[in-house]
């Protein structure tokens, strides 16, 4: 009896997606095509990891999920994007955040000459109400300890690791139910990425924040989320529970750093493998 491909397990959670993004094709200036029909889903309440190299998609999928694809003379071409069942493709950024949706963009983007107070204050600017500003400021300062010291310092003058608590602490400021954060590593020293995991983590639990996080740090995501996307060349090429895919051979080598055999596409030895299995 042949030996039949495993088919990805596809069920995240039991509780409904808050998003779900159905092959969608992005293409650039109406000419470079970057996603190739990505399609994901993301359950109410949990940490979904999108993983791989520079250049794989990721940056390009979160920016079609929070409307901010125009601003680089790109569209999406094909698919849809629906949150909680209602479609947000034609959305703009702000009635996104104001329906929940927030973006912390790669590379951190403070006001450099703003303080890290008047930073997180501008995450507020759609809030009227000063009571729960003043709540939601105090509970960025409970999880960010470090930004509540350096509250009146300028941005420009604090670590790399104060401004990426700083950009996050700016999301929550929206009182968000969904953040997409990407590459939360990029720059930061090895105990930074470790403590802006671990504060993920925290708010996920506590405050029940979705994540979906772009990231090249594939051991790193895989620690705290609890499903993954891998891509590659603006596909999706594999998926499944964080532990499974951790624990993967193929994942191990291309993503991991351990072993390898000069192989170069994770698509390449997948489609290897399959006629191998066809042969045999």
């Amino acid at each position: 009896m042949p030996h039949a491909e495993s088919v990805p397990d596809r069920s995240k959670a039991q509780t409904a997606p808050i998003l779900q993004v159905n092959g969608i094709e992005v293409i650039y200036n109406h000419v470079i095509l970057v996603l190739k029909g990505v399609s994901l889903q993301v359950p109410e309440g949990g940490i979904v990891a999108l993983l791989g190299g520079n250049g794989a998609g990721k940056t390009t999928t979160l920016r079609a999920i929070s409307n901010l694809l125009k601003a680089e003379r790109g569209e999406v071409t094909k698919g849809t994007i629906e949150l909680r069942g209602e479609r947000i493709e034609n959305r703009s950024p702000a009635d996104l955040v104001a329906r929940g949706v927030v973006q912390v963009m790669e590379g951190r983007h403070c006001f450099a000459h703003l303080t890290i107070e008047e930073n997180l204050l501008t995450g507020s600017y759609t809030r009227r109400d000063k009571a729960e500003i003043a709540a939601n400021l105090e509970k960025v300062y409970t999880y960010f300890p470090r930004l509540k010291t350096r509250r009146n310092s300028q941005a420009a003058y604090t670590s790399g690791g104060e401004q990426q608590m700083c950009a996050i602490g700016r999301a929550l400021m929206t009182n968000p139910s969904l953040v997409l954060l990407d590459e939360p590593s990029m720059g930061l020293a090895p105990q930074i990425v470790d403590e802006v995991f671990h504060i993920v983590k925290d708010l996920n639990a506590r405050e029940k924040v979705t994540f979906l996080l772009a990231e090249q740090n594939t051991n790193m995501a895989l620690k705290y989320a609890d499903y993954g996307y891998i891509m590659e060349s603006g596909r999706i090429v594999m998926d499944g529970q964080a532990q499974e895919l951790a624990g993967n051979a193929d994942v191990k080598e291309f993503y991991l750093g351990m072993g390898g055999d000069g192989r170069k596409s994770f698509r390449d030895v997948k489609s290897y493998k399959r006629r191998k299995r066809w042969l045999a």
